[in-house]
């Protein structure tokens, strides 16, 4: 066994380890020098399963807290939590970390707070989101110790849906600036900002319950966003995209993109869902002041965010050629 393995650091078992967020909370957690992370992934160990209860009940044995970053279906988001609350009931943890979303508010549109209640329609993602908060809630009225974390659309370098998919739209000139559809309020969370929120959750103190809002962005809309990006990622001239076009894409052609998506790795094949536009249309503004004020939220300047985007998207290029 190595010297340099520090026993007296807290274990921290993190769920969903091998995934965008995860990953980060896992090398935040190694670098500390309070917490020792516990990677659990099915992705890297296909024994890791967290819906069966007894894989849980033996990863929960010695871990001091527990941080929930899994992802995937939304049977498999609702039965994760499941398994890991009626497990921490029978050996608790000092606290759980739940990553939920912005996705419980639904179609609400102006400022939303944590106690914003959701707005129809749902989708299938955020109404998951809201049972599974249900579900850590419970726990927590049974006496556990729980925080949720809700963060927006979680941006910084290689995030699959914020990042590297919108960067290969607009460098193949799909979106750019959307016009009226892209005047929407958008809700960016630097990845930093919310691994630091995590972090601070884990200790933080008189949160027992509490639910906090997690973003980075202020009064910025995706039109603003999309082209500062694109300017950014050298994809000038910034494309201004025809309300026709933009619902041509998204009624007619995604369908087909999709399809085409699975077989082929192309920007020419990325859907623009209805559900992506409307997020762009939807002028809902995410409140953080209650994770500000408890956990101390960071909040990331755009200008830093889409610098550290680039550079990671530029690495990535010059690696392709290489």
């Amino acid at each position: 066994m190595p010297d340099s393995v520090d026993f007296s650091r807290k274990l921290v078992l993190v769920l969903g380890a091998s995934g965008y967020i995860g990953s980060r909370v896992v090398a935040a957690l190694s670098g500390s020098p309070i917490y020792r992370p516990v990677a659990a992934s099915r992705r890297s160990d296909p024994g890791v399963d967290a819906t069966k209860p007894d894989n849980v009940r033996k990863a929960l044995r010695g871990v001091d807290y527990v941080v929930n970053c899994i992802a995937g279906s939304n049977q498999a988001m609702l039965r994760t939590t499941e398994v890991l609350c009626e497990a921490a009931r029978a050996s608790p943890p000092m606290r759980i970390i739940h990553l939920s979303s912005m996705a419980v508010y639904g179609a609400a549109t102006g400022t939303v707070r944590e106690d914003s209640a959701p707005v129809p329609p749902m989708s299938g993602y955020g109404q998951a989101k809201i049972d599974c908060e249900r579900i850590v809630l419970g726990y927590v009225r049974d006496g556990g110790d729980a925080v949720v974390l809700r963060p927006s659309c979680v941006f910084g370098p290689a995030s699959p849906q914020w990042t590297t998919r919108l960067a290969r739209l607009l460098r193949a000139g799909r979106i750019g600036d959307l016009g009226s559809a892209g005047d929407g309020c958008c809700n960016l969370a630097c990845i930093d900002d919310v691994v630091a929120a995590v972090m601070a959750a884990l200790n933080a103190p008189d949160i027992v319950g509490s639910v906090f809002n997690v973003s980075s962005s202020v009064d910025l809309t995706w039109n603003e966003f999309l082209t500062a990006f694109a300017k950014a990622l050298g994809a000038t001239p910034v494309q201004r995209i025809a309300p026709r076009t933009l619902r041509m894409e998204t009624k007619l052609l995604a369908p087909v993109r999709r399809i085409a998506g699975m077989a082929l790795r192309s920007p020419m094949t990325e859907a623009i869902t209805p559900s992506l536009a409307a997020l762009w249309s939807q002028d809902i503004r995410i409140d953080c002041s209650r994770a500000q004020a408890s956990l101390r939220l960071p909040r990331t300047p755009l200008e830093r965010m889409i610098a550290s985007a680039v550079q990671h998207e530029r690495g990535l290029t010059q690696a392709m050629l290489s």
